[in-house]
């Protein structure tokens, strides 16, 4: 009886060892094949590729085949293995899987920002007036609108502001016939200009320019510092007058300004005025 049992002892060992080696040399051969088939394809394709297999532990074993380098011929193999993470069931076994690795997409593009382009100082924007403005009626602080005539392109042809173009102003001072040394007095700047729905703000030069007298035809500018300066006094015996020519004095353009006798000065709506820009001006082309 012991005998057959010291002869089964003897050759259940090589025997076992025989299962496996070769259980271990197909498990070898698996990953093997599928780390030749990975470098083919990384190879083919550029792209990294990978393998990836579960042994009965749960163990995930990850290879990831660079495609070679500029200067490499061959892919290089970056090996990593995990546990089954601490709480959760244990993933089954597997074959060694061969995959691309996933790419993360590409960040969204940037549209490139708008170029910038600058109106120097001293371009002369032609407006046409709104409303009617009298020295009688209006005070300081009060606004005024109005819209460019003349568009402004760069020296490319590029067009930057619009003709139509919103723009907005303020009385900076309005002294009536007798209150301000015999004359009347009003004084208007700009304060923003509207391109295709972006605001700007602007700032607009005074001229200092004048002639004063009584009871004889006289028409003359003054300035500031801030924006538009004009000053008209009366025409002798009742007849009238129309002062024509460029309020800010850089250009052509009409502003008409009627008065009789002592009356004060108005400047009627859709008269055209001339200012001209006391510091450059930086608007987003094609905005």
């Amino acid at each position: 009886m012991h005998q057959p049992i010291m002869w089964f002892r003897r050759v259940s060992v090589p025997a076992l060892a025989i299962v496996l080696t070769a259980a271990m040399c197909g498990c070898a051969s698996r990953q093997e094949k599928a780390l030749e088939q990975a470098r083919k394809q990384a190879l083919a394709t550029g792209q990294p590729q990978q393998v990836v297999s579960v042994d009965k532990n749960g163990i995930t074993t990850t290879t990831v085949v660079q495609p070679p380098a500029a200067g490499q011929k061959d892919p290089t193999l970056i090996t990593t293995s995990a546990p089954p993470p601490a709480g959760a069931p244990k993933p089954s076994s597997s074959d060694p899987v061969v995959s691309a690795v996933p790419q993360e997409p590409p960040p969204p593009a940037v549209p490139p920002a708008p170029a910038q382009v600058t109106i120097t100082a001293g371009t002369s924007l032609a407006v046409r007036i709104d409303q009617r403005i009298s020295v009688k009626s209006a005070h300081r602080g009060e606004t005024f609108t109005g819209e460019i005539v003349d568009p402004i392109t760069t020296d490319d042809g590029n067009l930057v502001v619009p003709k139509g173009s919103r723009v907005q102003g303020v009385v900076d001072a309005a002294h009536r016939r007798g209150r301000f040394k015999g004359a009347s007095f009003l004084e208007l700047r700009l304060t923003s200009i509207s391109i295709d729905g972006q605001s700007y703000a602007v700032r607009t030069h005074d001229l200092t320019r004048s002639k004063k007298g009584k009871g004889k035809r006289s028409a003359a500018f003054v300035g500031g510092g801030s924006g538009l300066g004009m000053l008209l006094g009366g025409l002798a015996g009742g007849a009238r007058g129309v002062l024509i020519g460029s309020l800010a004095g850089g250009g052509a353009g009409t502003a008409a300004a009627g008065f009789t006798g002592n009356r004060d000065l108005v400047i009627p709506a859709e008269s055209i005025v001339h200012f001209k820009l006391a510091s450059d001006l930086v608007v987003q082309e094609g905005q």
